[in-house]
């Protein structure tokens, strides 16, 4: 979690950039702004293609030639990336990150902040890159782009060296850094504290990363798309507190897509939203170390479809979220989620909301923990300001929960005063009993609840007649991309295409 106390020890080094409205957007909203336009891309050095399980004879160009692991020519990515790039899946080849591998230099959040400059990385299906240490990681620059588009039967993956070279296992974690991209959508923190949540001056830095920055007055912002991605064995703590996620997104705009995503073994958290308006669908957390969801800063944005399964080795909770710490700030983080199955495995609360943060949780399924929820401070509890979308407490529909204790009790918020607000939705079952098969599948008892009109909530979600990710055995939406899940989805620590 990034908390306040790290914002006010950069407040003296970093100067100011902006934010702006607190609106979910719909998708697509707004085109891209950022810097000069990118350069045409070069044409690539031919390569002969190789036999099956040889490795190509060199590296396209723009990567750097440095040995064969795994039977494929290792193509190192280094430096910053200008203009455009595209990766290609070619015979033969496997792409590695070098230490901060960084797309376009930071325009700023009005866009046009000195040295600024646009870069597009394009990734194309299938294509494999790794990491070998935590200092490794690939950062996405205000005013840049990533376009990490696979297809549902031959995914992008970035995962680790150990998984590359078959040494990874079910309970690896850690091993590289992660995908961080930092966008031009509000964020609730300012550096310096010294001007509002969502106007124009404000900026925040980063996680887990030096001299970078995320926020703006472009709710609409695109970073680009990911889609039928896999992120593996991610994470690294850079300091007690200060890690690198699976996916760090900072202030990411609703016009960027995000779907098809699943982030597995991350030593820290799946994916953290530190601001910003951006949806997603169909994501998957697996196995990961600290929360699989864990939102700050004013995030606001809807997720649908979404399958969180916490290690049984580690973990924390499957939400964890809150805003800055002061409950009267805005704008508030409000996470939209439909459709999800969230299993906590670990003796936690499942979902903890805290710091003045809402949420509307919708037609979904906890279980697994031994408390659901647990609400902390007043402030969480109560509206905050006049405006519609600074409201609390947490709103939930067509909600099933399957916990030793349904709510946590506290000083500071009773487990009564918990229930209640739950109570207050429609089709909402407390202590039920879970009758998930396979894992994540609705039984009998998820069957049963009355689904939520969602369209009432945003125009993003599609309308389902069903709680949960799964709807049954034949709702195989996960089949194809994803690793570890069963149903005959490949093992995690196996790579498509690796020759032995």
């Amino acid at each position: 979690m990034l908390h306040i106390r790290k914002l006010l020890l950069l407040a003296t080094a970093i100067p100011l950039a902006a934010c702006g409205p607190d609106d979910v957007a719909s998708p697509g909203e707004g085109g891209f702004v950022g810097g000069p336009a990118p350069a045409p891309s070069p044409t690539p050095s031919p390569t002969p293609t190789p036999g099956p399980g040889t490795p190509a004879a060199s590296c396209p160009d723009g990567t750097a030639n440095v040995g064969v692991i795994a039977n494929r020519r290792n193509c190192q990515i280094s430096g910053v990336i200008t203009g455009s790039r595209t990766l290609q899946n070619l015979p033969g080849v496997i792409y590695s990150l070098s230490g901060r591998v960084q797309v376009g230099n930071d325009v700023g959040g009005g866009g046009s902040a000195p040295g600024g400059a646009q870069g597009i990385l394009t990734i194309e299906p299938g294509t494999v890159i790794f990491g070998s240490s935590g200092a490794d990681f690939l950062l996405i620059n205000r005013g840049s782009q990533i376009f990490a588009e696979g297809t549902a039967t031959n995914p992008i993956i970035f995962t680790s060296r150990q998984n590359i070279e078959g040494t990874a296992t079910a309970d690896s974690i850690g091993q590289w850094g992660g995908i961080v991209i930092l966008g031009r959508a509000p964020t609730s923190d300012c550096i310096g504290g010294n001007t509002q949540g969502g106007s124009v001056d404000c900026q925040a830095a980063v996680e887990g990363v030096s001299n970078a920055f995320f926020g703006g007055a472009t709710p609409a912002d695109n970073s680009g798309r990911l889609r039928y991605l896999q992120v593996r064995y991610s994470g690294f703590e850079v300091a007690p507190g200060n890690e690198l996620n699976g996916i760090t997104l900072g202030g990411i705009g609703s016009g960027t897509t995000i779907e098809y995503v699943q982030v597995t073994n991350s030593s820290d958290d799946g994916i953290e939203w530190f601001g910003g308006t951006v949806n997603g669908r169909y994501l998957v957390f697996t196995g990961n170390d600290d929360d699989s969801l864990d939102m700050d800063l004013g995030f606001k944005g809807a997720l649908q479809f979404v399958i969180a399964v916490q290690r049984d080795t580690g973990g924390d909770r499957i939400i964890e979220g809150d805003s800055p710490g002061n409950e009267n700030s805005t704008p508030r983080t409000h996470p939209r989620i439909a459709n999800a199955t969230f299993i906590s495995r670990r003796p936690s609360d499942a979902l903890l909301l805290r710091g003045g943060m809402d949420l509307t949780l919708l037609n979904s399924v906890v279980t697994g923990s031994p408390v659901c929820l647990d609400v902390d401070g007043v402030g969480t509890m109560q509206a905050a300001g006049s405006a519609a979308e600074e409201a609390g407490p947490p709103r939930f529909e067509s909600v099933f929960f399957s916990c030793a204790t349904a709510f946590r009790d506290e000083s500071d918020i009773a487990g009564a005063q918990i229930a209640a607000a739950f109570n207050a939705g429609a089709n909402n079952v407390a202590n039920g009993t879970s009758t998930l098969t396979n894992l994540f599948v609705n039984g009998s008892n998820e069957t049963g609840v009355s689904a939520f009109n969602l369209t009432a909530i945003s125009s993003y979600f599609t309308p389902t007649n069903y709680i949960g990710a799964v709807r049954n055995s034949s709702d195989l939406w996960f089949q194809g991309w994803t690793c570890g899940l069963g149903f005959n989805t490949p093992s995690c620590t196996a790579i498509p295409g690796n020759a032995s």
